[in-house]
């Protein structure tokens, strides 16, 4: 398959969307979102980080969502490697004890990462 499916292109724009409205509140006013999640102490520095990381990916998703499919790839391998990271750590924290929004995160985590190492599959071959 040389062509990029249109289906893909559709999931970096619904991937833009959902990192943005995880990650602008992570990024700008992490002491109010956090608690209201469970989380509590938390670390601002470090959630500003999840929400710029997740805004740049986002952001990115959003920009090339019209390019070719070696620009796909190469944002697919990251897709893949970054949702398999936080699948990873938040199974970890839940594991601990972590907040139960932490479920949540992992849920959306999980379903991305099916959508990426499909469309990751499908590209490859």
């Amino acid at each position: 398959m040389n062509e990029v499916p249109k289906s893909l292109r559709t999931w970096f724009v619904i991937h833009f969307y959902a990192d943005m409205v995880f990650g602008i509140p992570l990024l700008i006013f992490p002491e109010t979102i956090m608690p209201l999640l469970g989380w509590n102490p938390i670390d601002p520095i470090a959630t500003r980080v999840v929400g710029a990381a997740l805004m740049g990916i986002g952001i990115e998703s959003y920009l090339g969502r019209n390019a070719g499919r070696e620009v796909f790839g190469a944002m697919l391998n990251l897709k893949v490697i970054w949702s398999s990271s936080a699948i990873l750590g938040i199974s970890l924290g839940l594991w601990n004890g972590g907040a139960m929004a932490g479920w949540l995160f992992l849920a959306t985590f999980v379903i991305f990462w099916f959508v990426w190492v499909y469309y990751w599959r499908m590209l490859r071959i």
